[in-house]
């Protein structure tokens, strides 16, 4: 669990005194532009060219551009409070947030090869490796390990997806870009049965403690692993469908041995208890995707808008106010409504094209304003707080 660390990093600018302050900014920034982009080329037609298909390009950005940059974002700062050992601030700091924005800024440079990108995105994480990795292995809290794996691994899943996209590797986008969202997933799973409970208990303002059980930590871990695995040898098989069904009974029991009646006059506590309600949802999605043929994409899309984008977004909302010196529990004015606009987007995208597929990109285009006006709304709200001294 993230605490409150008041010690100033030696940094001459607040913005890079901890990793936090600069990738929370650039995620959310790039949450809006590079939607706004995708919004272009979905909807209007706009003629621009990438060194990708667009909607690979919007695939691979929202896990490898975005979603990294959060996790980035929020290991730079945890490690550093899980160790008390400095990690990345400063010129240090600055120069692996650039090498993250090269990455997403190559895809529109003409001419520039996809080899570039490539090479540009694995320093990042390498840089990110290695920033996260030393204060770990100095301090000796091996336990913190398997957090710091998943950005490994993410490395090589984005390097499989590469390798795709460069024709050096069969099925490599897809085994990349389900890996790469897959990772997160895990990282969502392990860390929010780390910090929900105790967010919950502490925040709701009365005495109250929920409800844990170990049989399902371990049993939707393995379960977890099988789904994963099948879903990349036989996409939305059988296998998949029947994991996907067990895995949405397994997750809807932590929840209901997490909720309690106050969570919901906390935004900060509904916006994580929502989001990960819709990684339920996706699994129950994938598994209708096998038993009514539903399209596959709903599901994913559950988990992205509705589970990763409330996920991160709650995390970021929340660990900006801890670390600027802010109380938790006296949020900002407006939280609630820029929540549920990403509710909203989660819902307009993934249930609506039930009702009504005719008119899927009415509902995808409602969407991504819908995204864009959440993501405006933190940054009018915390871009303040990101790049000025904590109070």
């Amino acid at each position: 669990m993230i605490q409150i660390n008041h010690r100033q990093a030696a940094s001459t600018s607040a913005l890079l005194e901890l990793g936090f302050r600069p990738f929370f900014l650039g995620a959310a920034g790039f949450a809006v532009v590079s939607v706004v982009v995708w919004m272009g080329l979905f909807v209007f037609g706009w003629p621009i060219r990438l060194g990708l298909p667009p909607v690979t390009w919007h695939a691979h950005e929202m896990i490898y551009g975005y979603s990294l940059a959060v996790i980035a974002g929020f290991l730079l700062t945890a490690v550093r409070n899980w160790t008390d050992r400095p990690t990345l601030d400063g010129v240090p700091l600055l120069l692996v947030f650039l090498l993250w924005a090269a990455g997403r800024i190559v895809p529109f440079l003409g001419g520039v090869p996809l080899a570039v990108a490539a090479v540009t995105d694995t320093l990042f994480v390498v840089a990110l490796l290695v920033g996260t990795t030393r204060p770990v292995v100095q301090a000796r809290q091996w336990g913190q390990v398997g957090v710091l794996a998943i950005p490994a691994v993410m490395l090589v899943s984005n390097l499989t997806f590469y390798l795709g996209a460069l024709q050096l590797l069969p099925n490599g986008v897809f085994l990349g870009l389900y890996s790469g969202i897959y990772l997160i997933l895990a990282l969502i799973f392990k860390m929010g049965r780390r910090v929900i409970p105790p967010f919950i208990e502490r925040g709701v303002g009365y005495p109250v403690r929920l409800k844990n059980w170990r049989w399902l930590d371990l049993s939707s871990l393995v379960l977890f692993l099988l789904f994963w695995i099948s879903d990349l040898l036989t996409p939305n098989g059988a296998a998949v469908a029947l994991l996907a069904g067990l895995l949405c009974v397994l997750h809807g029991v932590r929840l209901a041995g997490w909720h309690t009646p106050g969570l919901w006059k906390k935004p900060l506590l509904w916006v994580l208890y929502l989001g990960y309600g819709w990684l339920a949802a996706g699994f129950a999605l994938k598994a209708a995707a096998f038993v009514f043929g539903i399209s596959p994409y709903l599901a994913v899309h559950a988990f992205a808008v509705g589970g990763i984008g409330m996920m991160t977004l709650g995390m970021m909302a929340r660990v900006s106010l801890g670390h600027t010196g802010r109380n938790v529990l006296d949020p900002p004015p407006g939280l609630s409504w820029m929540f549920a606009v990403l509710f909203m987007g989660a819902v307009v995208r993934v249930l609506f094209p039930l009702l009504d597929a005719s008119s899927s990109v009415l509902w995808i285009g409602l969407s991504q304003a819908l995204w864009i006006t959440a993501f405006a709304m933190f940054l009018y709200l915390y871009a303040p707080m990101l790049v000025r001294p904590a109070v």
